[in-house]
């Protein structure tokens, strides 16, 4: 097999084809993982000396130097704490630094120049990839990424999946459509809907599972049930207070995130409304805090530690030439039923006066 020129290096995927292994299998033998028959290591070596495989400079002789870049902007939410906890956890195993970033200012996000100049300072300072946290990716860090051979993974998307971009996510629909189904088989059919923003992506996954539930069950959806704004313990707390002010009140409500879900339990304290007697309400993410409310909130648990390490792991496998065998990946979700969601109350229960 005949060595590369600079211009054709070869990458860690042209050693695991050349070697017969898998490119995991590859990128064990490049870190020294104990994981791999002696026989293996060896072929696979021989492999990386004949055709002169070069790692990079920052995986191979100052791994500890190596760089990785979180873009985010809700760090104090139980969210992004969560899973910052399995991206930080990922990068201290792979002995590489996390650098926090908030959403890039405006030159970089609008001038391709001004992003391949900070593209290119990262480099410079040792960053092998960037991590994008429920952030948008302007398309001017796409290009300059792309151009530089920097690779970039989300974290559940902000705009609609990115051709461009390998994305860590959930099973938001299934998610949306099982708190949906579960409060259905609770006898509920006034089920209110609190999401996110429109242009999330997860939160429209997850509005959609909540309509296909419906329409599954023969219940015909009341727009004036349906609410999108944010994903934020005040909004949750608003639309909360206008939906249980309704003549016709919902008898549950299906909470985009735990924050909005924390947030309607909130306006039904205010309101003498009782959970879950009079009302059911359902979160999504699972958060630390879901256990903590009052009552404990059922909901949609999202794998938040596994994105963050899956997110790091694909990073670091993108780094090294190793292409993840999908571009979308998605962990399943299920549903934690705790306190908060019970059976429909009898429409004489439901009745009220305003």
């Amino acid at each position: 097999m005949p060595r590369r020129g600079r211009s054709e290096r070869a990458t860690l995927a042209d050693v695991a084809r050349l070697a017969g292994v898998s490119p995991a299998t590859a990128s064990k033998v490049l870190n020294g993982r104990s994981d791999v028959g002696a026989s293996t290591r060896e072929h696979v070596l021989g492999v990386m000396a004949e055709i002169g495989y070069m790692p990079t400079a920052a995986r191979h002789e100052q791994t500890r130097e190596r760089s990785i870049v979180t873009m985010l902007d809700i760090v104090e939410s139980r969210y992004a704490g969560t899973v910052l906890q399995g991206i930080l956890v990922a990068a201290t195993s792979a002995q590489a630094e996390l650098l926090l970033r908030l959403p890039l200012d405006r030159p970089i996000s609008t001038s391709r120049t001004a992003a391949r100049a900070w593209m290119e300072e990262q480099k410079a300072s040792g960053v092998v990839g960037v991590i994008a946290l429920a952030v948008a990716v302007p398309d001017s860090v796409l290009l300059a990424a792309d151009e530089l051979e920097v690779p970039i993974v989300t974290i559940d998307p902000i705009d609609p999946i990115e051709s461009r971009l390998v994305s860590i996510g959930s099973t938001n629909w299934a998610g949306g459509r099982s708190a949906t189904e579960h409060v259905i088989k609770l006898g509920h059919r006034r089920i209110g809907w609190i999401g996110g923003p429109l242009g999330s992506a997860p939160s429209v996954e997850r509005f959609h599972g909540y309509q296909a539930a419906l329409d599954s069950a023969g219940v015909t959806p009341d727009r004036a049930l349906i609410r999108h704004e944010a994903f934020s313990v005040e909004a949750g707390l608003r639309h909360g207070h206008d939906l249980l002010a309704l003549d016709e009140r919902p008898t549950a409500i299906v909470a985009g995130n735990d924050e909005i879900a924390v947030g309607v339990l909130a306006a039904a304290k205010e309101l003498h409304i009782t959970v879950p007697g009079e009302l059911s309400v359902t979160g999504f993410d699972d958060t630390p805090q879901a256990q903590w409310t009052t009552p404990r909130l059922t909901s949609v648990r999202q794998p938040l530690v596994g994105m963050g390490r899956m997110a790091v792991e694909t990073l670091l496998g993108m780094a090294d030439g190793v292409q993840p065998a999908s571009r979308h990946l998605q962990l399943a979700t299920t549903l934690s039923v705790r306190d908060s969601t019970g059976p429909a109350p009898s429409p004489m229960s439901n009745a009220h006066d305003r």
